[in-house]
């Protein structure tokens, strides 16, 4: 195996460890730094403060931390709604064009003067556009096929307007993957649904899998800490359209349905950077509880009855259902949901599709919580053998020296003169 120089484009540093994405990079390319000297260039992350801890993070395992001058723009305010109005004449979907930066290009450019790396990896299929007219090689992750997620925000839209943008973003994503897809030296997939996808629908030829995975050393169950089984856990980044859409399903249509048959149940939802609009909804209400940004989601997962996870747009595979099995948690999701994980309804999970029909699957898990318990067991058992990140990045690894194709890289990180992209700190 040859020890690389591979340099990774990101929208961001991958710490605080606060959503699936950043979890995923994170668990994955610290333990391949181990084996290959990695240079992260990302955007700054939306949160100043976080920029000097990432880099300290990424730093301790030997990651080099290249930061550029550069933000992607809020998704607020007027000017966001004038981004979008622009965007309907551009050729790009809208988080393409807006992580689209020249101070990103002039920061591979000084790279590749002054350190070549031996294989790009871009940790986000928006940042594939990065590679655009570039000879190197490259690999691109999916970590959804983005335009998936894009039809399903239009099928389910109900306001036309809307509609017609979204199925807007949802065409301009079709034909941007196209190009990703079949440009990439090698494409990976979360999953092997999503990889059939990619080469059915695209014509992708080099598509690999490395799924999403767990850290089954930090997710354990705890049998010291008694269960509720009366309270529902909604787990997930609260800035994340379709987990957005999940809340709104459970708060109008599936918890007025259990509560009205069991005066016991409570719903718990934690995440990161939950809208304003949505604080309201807490507030003067026993039976429902918040908690935003939490360093530490494991009292939750060890203390709840089951995880909620009603999604009905999505793509790729979602880690707070690996997270959740690891500690014994059942879990009760969608088809959507449980998408691109190999778990067996009634085996390892419930699933039910339908306001009515997701109600009724709460309500039985309260009603018979052995059984669902059982079904945690089980599932637990499958994330262990199948969901370790380890055996995940050695799987990785041999995706990069495949899209590396022979070549060495024997030199070392040099610090880069300093301007608007430069080393952290």
């Amino acid at each position: 195996m040859r020890r690389l120089h591979v340099a990774v484009l990101d929208e961001e540093f991958p710490y605080p460890l606060t959503s699936g994405k950043r979890i995923r990079s994170f668990q994955l390319i610290t333990r391949l730094a181990k084996s290959h000297r990695v240079t992260y260039v990302a955007h700054r992350n939306s949160d100043p403060e976080e920029v000097q801890t990432a880099a300290e993070a990424l730093r301790e395992h030997d990651i080099f931390p290249l930061v550029v001058g550069y933000q992607p723009p809020p998704k607020a305010g007027m000017g966001f709604y004038a981004r979008l109005l622009r965007n309907v004449f551009s050729p790009l979907p809208y988080s393409v064009a807006t992580h689209t930066s020249r101070a990103m290009q002039q920061a591979m450019d000084r790279l590749i003067a002054d350190d070549p790396p031996d294989l790009w990896h871009c940790e986000w299929t928006p940042y594939a556009h990065a590679m655009r007219g570039r000879p190197d090689r490259w690999t691109v992750m999916a970590h959804n096929v983005e335009s998936v997620i894009w039809q399903r925000y239009a099928e389910a839209e109900t306001n036309p307007l809307k509609r017609w943008f979204l199925r807007g973003q949802w065409k301009k994503f079709e034909s941007f993957e196209k190009w990703a897809y079949r440009a990439a030296t090698r494409t990976i997939a979360v999953s092997r649904e999503d990889a059939e996808r990619i080469e059915r629908d695209f014509g992708a030829r080099a598509v690999d899998v490395v799924d999403n995975g767990v850290d089954t050393g930090y997710f354990t169950a705890d049998d010291s800490v008694p269960r509720d089984p009366y309270q529902i856990l909604f787990l997930g980044s609260l800035d994340w359209r379709p987990n957005l859409d999940a809340v709104r399903l459970l708060l109008d249509d599936i918890f007025p349905r259990v509560r009205a048959a069991e005066p016991r149940a409570t719903l718990c939802f934690v995440g990161r950077k939950p809208p304003e609009w949505l604080r309201p909804e807490f507030r003067d209400r026993p039976d429902i509880e918040l908690h935003a940004d939490v360093a530490d989601v494991r009292p939750f997962l060890h203390g709840a009855g089951m995880l909620a996870v009603p999604l009905r747009i999505g793509g790729g595979s979602r880690l707070k259902i690996l997270e959740a099995l690891a500690t014994g948690l059942p879990v009760v999701t969608t088809r959507v949901g449980v998408e691109g994980l190999r778990l067996t309804p009634g085996e390892h999970c419930t699933v039910a599709d339908g306001a009515e029909a997701f109600a009724a699957a709460l309500l039985e898990a309260m009603r018979r919580p052995y059984a669902v318990r059982e079904q945690a067991t089980a599932g637990r058992a499958r994330v262990l053998a199948e969901y370790d990140w380890a055996g995940l990045a050695d799987r990785l690894d041999r995706v990069w020296q495949a899209a590396a194709g022979g070549a060495v890289s024997t030199s070392r990180n040099r610090p880069l003169a300093p301007g608007p992209h430069a080393p952290v700190g």
